[in-house]
């Protein structure tokens, strides 16, 4: 999943770096997935933000990719501009 949006409270990139690292921890801790910043770091109030996780069964990553999408919602301090979900693929051997 990637996640584009800004953080109007934000007057410098430490600004930006206190929310976005705050959400990455909040994203890993919790739902123990990879994030990484991948687009607009030079930005004080933008950033996008690329999620990505393995599962078990479709099931089980529907149910963690809603909650990630309520973990954004829930932000006081970023609004969502964009969000985009990738298709999974399931693996067989």
């Amino acid at each position: 999943m990637v996640y584009e949006f800004v953080i109007p409270g934000c007057q410098s990139v430490k600004d930006k770096r206190r929310v976005v690292n705050s959400l990455k921890d909040s994203l890993r801790s919790k739902y123990n997935v990879s994030v990484a910043e991948v687009d607009h770091q030079d930005k004080w109030q933008r950033s996008t933000v690329a999620v990505a996780l393995v599962s078990e069964s479709a099931q089980n990553l529907d149910s963690v990719l809603s909650g990630i999408d309520s973990l954004f919602a829930d932000r006081l301090d970023a609004n969502i501009i964009k969000n985009e979900r990738f298709d999974y693929t399931p693996f067989e051997a």
